[in-house]
C-alpha cells in the first residue's frame, strides 16, 4: 500500500524516525510522497532517494558531530569566544560540512537536482527571512525565477536544517541578483502536516502518517522562565506550535504517530551508541502500536 510521510523537526531526535522507517516497511508500506522540516526535511529526503531503515542504521550510527559541523580554531580552541563571533557570522558553523555530508549520500543513490526524483514527491519547509516568508521546496523555486530541475536537493535540505545561531543562514543570491538569507523551516513550520491537502477539496490523496517527535500534539509541560533566553527560546516555540496546530484537526491527529523523545535534546550532536540505539527502538515500538491500533495494517506484503 501507497501512503505519503510527514516528518517533524527535531535535530538529532530524528534518529527515531529509523526505528519508525523499520516499522513501516515490515508491515509492507510504502512512501509514494514524502515532506518534512529540518532534520524531518533529510529523512524525508533519503526515503526518495531509496534508502532503507537498514541502510540509514549503518550510516547514522557511527555519525558524530565532528562528521557534519564546520570545527574551525576558535570552535575548538576558544568556544567562548566563537559564541562572540555569532554576532558578526549569524552562527557558530557554516554547514558546508553537512550540506556535502547530505550531498555523498543522495549522490550515492544517484539523486542530485530535483528532477533525479518524481514530480511532487518530496517537498521541504525552509524560513527566507529577506522575504518574511515560508519557503515550500522546490514549489516555490519558480517564484524566485529559479527551475526546480536544476536546483541541488541536497541545498534545500540544508536550507531546512539551518538552525538559528548554530548554523549560518543560508545566503541565497537567486537570478534576479538579490540575497536571500535562508534558516530552518522550523521557525514557521516544524510539523508541515497541512503540505499534501489538496487546495480546493481539503482533502489528501492517499492515506498520510505524520511523525511528531514530542509525546503529544498540545500535551507541554508548562514553561518555566527565569531569563531573557528562555524568552526567547518560549516565544520561538510558541509561534511555530500555533502555525501547526492551526492546520490539524482531531481527526487528522489520528494518523500521527508520537515520539515521546524528550530526554534528548535537539542540539546534541554527540549521542552514544546507546542513546542512539534508545531512539531508533522508541521510533519502532511506537510505530507498531500505531499501526496495530490505529492504522489497521495487515500482514507484510510479500
Amino acid at each position: 500500500m501507497k501512503i505519503d510521510g510527514v516528518f517533524a523537526g527535531g535535530g538529532v531526535k530524528a534518529f527515531s524516525f529509523i526505528g519508525a522507517l523499520d516499522a513501516i516497511e515490515r508491515k509492507g508500506y510504502d512512501f509514494e510522497r514524502t515532506a518534512g522540516t529540518s532534520a524531518g526535511a533529510l529523512m524525508a529526503a533519503l526515503i526518495q532517494a531509496g534508502y532503507t531503515s537498514e541502510e540509514l542504521r549503518s550510516i547514522f550510527m557511527p555519525l558524530s558531530g565532528n562528521d557534519i559541523l564546520d570545527e574551525t580554531w576558535v570552535t575548538e580552541r576558544l568556544p567562548w569566544l566563537s559564541w562572540i563571533s555569532v554576532y558578526w557570522r549569524l552562527g557558530l558553523y557554516k554547514g558546508d560540512k553537512l550540506e556535502k555530508w547530505i550531498h555523498n549520500l543522495l549522490a550515492n543513490k544517484k539523486i542530485y537536482t530535483f528532477r533525479d526524483i518524481p514530480k511532487g514527491s518530496l517537498k521541504i519547509i525552509a524560513s527566507d527571512l529577506t522575504a518574511g516568508r515560508l519557503l515550500i521546496l522546490p514549489d516555490d523555486l519558480p517564484k524566485y525565477g529559479v527551475d526546480p530541475d536544476r536546483f541541488p536537493v541536497a541545498l534545500a535540505v540544508k536550507m531546512s536544517c539551518t538552525l538559528p545561531y548554530i548554523f549560518q543562514p543560508v545566503k541565497w543570491r537567486t537570478v534576479n541578483k538579490k540575497l536571500n538569507l535562508i534558516v530552518d523551516g522550523g521557525i514557521l513550520s516544524n510539523f508541515p502536516l497541512w503540505l499534501f491537502k489538496d487546495a480546493a477539496t481539503g482533502m489528501c490523496r492517499r492515506p498520510v502518517i505524520g511523525f511528531q517527535l514530542s509525546p503529544s500534539l498540545q500535551d507541554n509541560p508548562p514553561t518555566k522562565i527565569k531569563n531573557a533566553v528562555k524568552l526567547y527560546q518560549s516565544l520561538f516555540d510558541t509561534m511555530r506550535r500555533a502555525h501547526d496546530l492551526r492546520y490539524i484537526s482531531k481527526n487528522e491527529a489520528k494518523n500521527i504517530v508520537f515520539l515521546p523523545v524528550d530526554k534528548i535534546k535537539s542540539t546534541q550532536f554527540d549521542l552514544d551508541v546507546q542513546q542512539k540505539e534508545e531512539l531508533i527502538e522508541i521510533g519502532h515500538v511506537e510505530t507498531e502500536k500505531f499501526l496495530k491500533t490505529s492504522f489497521g495494517v495487515g500482514q507484510p506484503r510479500k
